[in-house]
Formats: structure tokens, C-alpha cells, sequence
């Protein structure tokens, strides 16, 4: 079993495999999708719809406080960099509210939109909540939708693994943005009768849908991915947690470890698969 890290262990530990810090993620990329996000683009909205008009400036501004991307409006190309500190004190306070759900033995719904890389953190989650008491939801499986021309027009269904929602086309798990699995889980349970959740911990629009929804969502994203940091600076999302998602599984089993012993939760990263 993996030793709990200390918060200094699990920052160099971050740092060295650069799911914070120095991470890969370029500049340019972060300002095209800044700028996409400030045209509302849906594909970058993650199902969050924004009281306020946010410009690109204002975008990269937010990103600089909550993520520590450059604030510097000169600078236009090369490494982007995710401020660490600010990673452990999200995960901090993602691993508080991980906590409540647990000691309280919330109704929680789990799912990543970055299954080859985010699943095995979820997997490990939904283990420690289930060993806590907590009903972890599976809705909508099996529902399915056209996915957008952007990725093709394929066929696109909700499966669940291990308790953690996904989308999949055909046998194969599949990165979304979208919202509309959320949506369309939410609309199982209103349909069946049965209570939303308490909590939902997910990324991407699992759990941008899932905040507009007015349900407690907190999650991982990325420096180019700002809709989440907007929904949590508008009140609509609770946490989200600043660092690279597409970092190969075993990276990420440290961090898992150190959320869950904050939280209080039962289980370790070590029972996950190793995707």
C-alpha cells in the first residue's frame, strides 16, 4: 500500500511528473480555447451556462488566480504553468467536501469525460465512498445520443465501471466535453422518481452539467479547460481543481491517496486498475 504523502511529498510528487507546475499544456492552446470559451463555443462550455460576458482578457485573468497560468497579456506562445500551490489547495478542499459525503453518507455520482487517464482516481473514490456508506448512483446507463460533428457523428451511450459514469462508442471509452450524459442521468432519476445527488465529482461537462443543475459538483480540469474555474468563480460549481488531466494513470496515485486520507475515507489509489 502506498504511504500517505505529506502535503511537501505530494507537491514535488506533482511537480516531477508535472501534472502541476511546468505542465505540457502551451500557451497558445490556453489562449485559443480561452477565446473559444469567451464566444461561448459549447463544445468548451462544459454544459455551464455564465450569468456574466467574459471576455478573453477576462478569461485569462481568472485562469491567473486560479490556476496560475501567465498573467501577462504580452505573452502569447511557449510553456504554460500551473501554480502548485494552488493545486493542493484545491485538492484540499475537494478532499473536505469528498469528506462530508462520506461522513454523512450522501447519495454521490461519479464520472470522468477523461477515461484513459482520470478513470483509476474515480474507481478509487467510488471504492472508499461505497466502504463509507454512501449510495454511489449509477443513472442513465445505456442512454444514447448522436455526438456532434465535431467528433464525427457517432454513437455515443452511458456505461458505468466500477460505479464511475463514462461515455463509450461501441467497446471503446471515449473523452467528451459534453454535457448531455449528465443531463440525461439527472433526467433518469427525476423520471424513475428517485432524488438527485448530494454531491457529483466528475470533470468536464459530467460535472459542468451537473452544476448547473444547482447539485454540489466538484472536479479536475485542466489550464485550457476554464469553464469549470468560471463556474466555480459564478458560485455554480464548488471545486475545481487546477492540473494537467492527461497524465498517465499511475502518476495520479499519490494525489489520490492524500484526498482520500484528508477525507477521511477508507481505501487507497492502490486498489484502482492501472489504466
Amino acid at each position: 500500500m502506498t504511504a500517505v504523502p505529506t502535503r511537501d511529498e505530494l507537491r514535488n510528487d506533482l511537480l516531477t511528473h508535472r501534472i502541476a507546475g511546468a505542465v505540457a499544456t502551451p500557451r497558445e492552446d490556453n489562449l485559443r480555447k480561452y477565446a473559444m470559451f469567451a464566444e461561448r463555443d459549447p463544445y468548451h462550455l462544459f454544459g455551464l451556462e455564465p450569468e456574466r460576458v467574459w471576455t478573453q482578457a477576462d478569461v485569462v485573468k481568472l485562469m491567473a488566480a486560479r490556476a496560475g497560468v501567465s498573467d501577462d497579456p504580452k505573452y502569447r506562445s511557449g510553456q504554460d504553468h500551473i501554480d502548485v500551490e494552488l493545486t493542493l489547495d484545491a485538492l484540499d478542499r475537494f478532499a473536505d467536501r469528498l469528506g462530508q459525503a462520506g461522513a454523512q453518507r450522501q447519495r454521490v455520482l461519479l464520472a470522468t469525460g477523461h477515461p484513459s487517464t482520470l478513470l483509476a482516481v474515480h474507481l478509487a473514490f467510488a471504492g472508499a465512498l461505497r466502504e463509507a456508506g454512501c449510495e454511489v448512483i449509477e443513472a442513465g446507463a445505456g442512454w444514447s445520443y448522436q455526438a456532434s460533428a465535431q467528433v464525427g457523428r457517432k454513437r455515443r451511450s452511458i456505461a458505468y465501471f466500477g460505479g464511475v459514469g463514462v461515455t463509450a462508442e461501441g467497446g471503446s471509452l471515449v473523452h467528451t466535453h459534453s454535457a448531455r450524459p449528465m443531463r440525461a442521468a439527472l433526467a433518469s432519476l427525476a423520471g424513475d422518481g428517485e432524488p438527485l445527488p448530494d454531491l457529483v465529482v466528475a470533470d468536464h461537462g459530467w460535472c459542468g452539467g451537473a452544476g448547473q443543475a444547482g447539485i454540489d459538483a466538484i472536479g479536475f480540469a485542466d489550464s485550457n479547460d476554464p469553464a469549470l474555474f468560471v463556474g466555480e468563480a459564478e458560485g455554480v460549481v464548488q471545486v475545481a481543481v487546477p492540473l494537467d488531466d492527461g497524465i498517465a494513470p499511475r502518476h495520479y496515485r499519490l494525489m489520490t491517496r492524500y484526498v482520500l486520507d484528508r477525507a477521511g475515507l477508507a481505501g487507497s489509489g492502490d486498489s484502482s486498475p492501472q489504466l
